[in-house]
């Protein structure tokens, strides 16, 4: 069972942008907060919608997922699906995009996800 009272727990983690979203050190333009997980805009974005999905629990990297994070991965991908309906993008469509260590595009180490929509979107990606 998932514990959902969880909070981050940064001492032995590097710091990162989202920790401080997620501390509300800094802020951001919040569209979903939970107790697992919290989604915001993208300071930079790549598309006219431009969402960042992070997990509270400090995941550095898709390449560092264990078994016991399923649950909380799941749940992201369904407050993806829902937050996309919220904001009008999932009937044209939307892309959802997990960015992986240094050749997979990851810029922060902090497992996040993309969903990127409000234009055609080309493939490959790049």
């Amino acid at each position: 069972m998932l514990d959902r009272s969880h909070k981050p727990s940064l001492r032995s983690q590097a710091m990162t942008i989202f920790n401080k979203i997620i501390n509300k050190e800094i802020p951001a333009k919040i569209v979903y907060e939970d107790d697992l997980c919290m989604a915001f805009h993208d300071v930079t974005p790549q598309a006219p919608t431009h969402i960042l999905m992070i997990p509270k629990k400090q995941i550095r990297s898709m390449a560092e997922v264990k078994a016991e994070d399923k649950e909380v991965l799941g749940h992201m991908m369904v407050k993806c699906s829902e937050i996309a309906a919220k904001l009008g993008v999932s009937e044209k469509g939307f892309r959802l995009v997990v960015n992986t260590n240094s050749w997979g595009g990851q810029s922060v180490y902090h497992l996040h996800i993309h969903l990127l929509a409000g234009r055609a979107l080309s493939w490959p990606p790049g």
